[in-house]
């Protein structure tokens, strides 16, 4: 994505979200984002969150370079290019940029970068725990994660009570 300071320079967005959760993980902002930053930017949330299996991603210069299809391929990620012209093909994505667009950028007249990330953070930070989404029965990303780590922890201890009461008597 791209947006611009009030003084009409550009700079760039590089908003990192899971389908699943819909956790927006991390926006990046700067005056440019290149494949090496990309890659960066992965590992630093990578050692908070783990890695995908695999990445959706458009077919722009940062994304097409060699520097993430190595960081991808070291580390056994996929990435699943969207065909060009069609960004239905990442509707989650679309849907998240749409949101972000009309409820931040639009909202706001930066006057710097750093003001850009930081009013941009406290959006990101609402957008996770403050704001329900319908695709998560109007739970936030932050309570959806939550009530699922809950749910495989349920899972855990009753398997492992169901394994003991297997265990025969002497």
């Amino acid at each position: 994505m791209k947006d611009a300071l009030g003084d009409g320079r550009k700079f760039k967005i590089l908003p990192i979200l899971d389908e699943y959760t819909r956790k927006c993980f991390r926006i990046e902002v700067d005056n440019s984002i290149n494949g090496v930053r990309v890659c960066r930017v992965l590992g630093e949330i990578s050692q908070q969150e783990g890695l995908p299996e695999i990445i959706i991603i458009d077919n722009g210069p940062e994304f097409i370079g060699k520097a993430l299809d190595a960081w991808a391929y070291q580390r056994g990620v996929k990435l699943f290019f969207i065909t060009p012209g069609k960004p239905v093909e990442n509707c989650y994505m679309e849907s998240f940029n749409g949101k972000f667009r009309d409820e931040c950028l639009n909202e706001h007249w930066f006057l710097s970068i750093p003001q850009a990330r930081d009013i941009i953070e406290s959006w990101r930070i609402d957008y996770n725990t403050e704001r329900p989404h319908s695709s998560l029965d109007n739970l936030t990303p932050e309570e959806f994660i939550r009530q699922e780590k809950e749910k495989i922890a349920a899972a855990g201890v009753a398997v492992a009570i169901s394994i003991n009461a297997e265990i025969p008597k002497s």
